[in-house]
């Protein structure tokens, strides 16, 4: 089985060559067979030339801008029966070829394998809400989706792994999509020929670049938004996308979202829902247990007045019969 990693480049020369490093620490001393192209998408900086730099990288020329098309420019001149999408920001975690392997060699229904990001040069608290409140959230409505509603797949751009067969067998890559959504798009259709698995036992590192320049709670609307756009509707909300690029300092991305109202007035909403949400659960919480302690105390009641009332049946019975004796031995 040989593996493909087919990495998306557009004027990333300050990223691809960490990202080539982890792989090849990866590869190192490992006995798999893979093949590792980088898609020089439209690049007008020095991408290309960083990445020739690396012995045995085969670099593909895609001058039409676009992630998806620079995907499909990958994955056309790739050999592998696994085709690895990662993408230029990020660098692959300790094990995650062995991982890989291992799941695809173990399950021949599985069709397409992905992972979270974790975001290492964001700050630490918006990498845990990401990692311990944002994903969490999204595997639950995945599991309704694909459980309930027989919809959808979950698979994490820059971080996904497919089959080549049955890529081929769904057409490929959907080049009508920019941006948001393509890795929607490719979990609901190849989702309908075999196996889609997403484990957080296959994290990847990736900056935080996009967060931090139009804000967490931002893209977590909108990557939710055209997840559900993509899932019910088969076309992603947002059309577009643009080239984010923003301030760091100390080799850590400096947090300054371009559109703070939003980002305050999207964490109100959310709060309000919040609290709106745990209100009624606790409204609905006392409603249950006040009925459930009234219901116990009428049982109660009912079983205590069943039980004097049989009492005094009883002692009734007993003076009666007795009163009976009685004027039957004075006669």
């Amino acid at each position: 089985m040989k593996l493909s990693f087919v990495i998306p480049a557009h004027n990333e020369e300050k990223y691809i060559g960490q990202c080539l490093d982890s792989i090849f620490r990866e590869l190192k001393n490992a006995p798999y067979d893979v093949e590792v192209i980088v898609v020089n998408n439209a690049s007008t900086d020095g991408t290309r030339e960083v990445a020739q730099k690396y012995p045995g990288v085969i670099v593909i020329d895609e001058p039409a801008k676009g992630l998806v098309r620079a995907r499909r420019a990958g994955f056309l001149g790739a050999t592998g029966d696994l085709i690895a999408n990662v993408d230029a920001d990020t660098m692959l975690t300790p094990k995650w070829v062995d991982k890989v392997f291992r799941e695809f060699e173990k399950d021949k229904k599985l069709v397409a394998l992905s992972g979270p990001f974790i975001y290492y040069d964001l700050p630490k608290r918006i990498d845990f809400v990401v990692r311990k409140i944002f994903y969490p959230i999204g595997f639950i409505i995945y599991l309704v989706n694909h459980f309930i509603f027989r919809r959808g797949g979950m698979l994490q751009g820059g971080n996904f792994i497919v089959r080549r067969d049955a890529l081929v067998k769904i057409g490929g890559y959907n080049t009508d999509i920019d941006f948001y959504g393509e890795d929607t798009d490719i979990a609901n259709r190849i989702g309908r020929i075999g196996k889609v698995k997403f484990t957080f036992k296959l994290p990847i590192y990736s900056s935080g670049r996009r967060l931090a320049g139009e804000g967490t709670l931002t893209m977590a609307l909108r990557y939710g938004i055209n997840y559900f756009w993509m899932t019910f509707f088969g076309r992603p909300y947002t059309t577009t996308s643009i080239v984010v690029r923003p301030e760091t300092a100390g080799g850590k991305l400096v947090y300054k979202p371009v559109n703070r109202k939003r980002e305050w007035l999207i964490a109100s909403v959310l709060t309000l829902i919040t609290l709106a949400t745990l209100v009624g659960i606790s409204y609905l919480g006392y409603y249950l247990v006040q009925g459930g302690v009234m219901s116990a105390i009428n049982a109660a009641r009912i079983r205590m007045e069943t039980k004097v009332q049989n009492g005094i049946d009883d002692i009734s019975a007993r003076i009666k019969n007795a009163l009976e004796t009685s004027t039957n031995e004075s006669h």
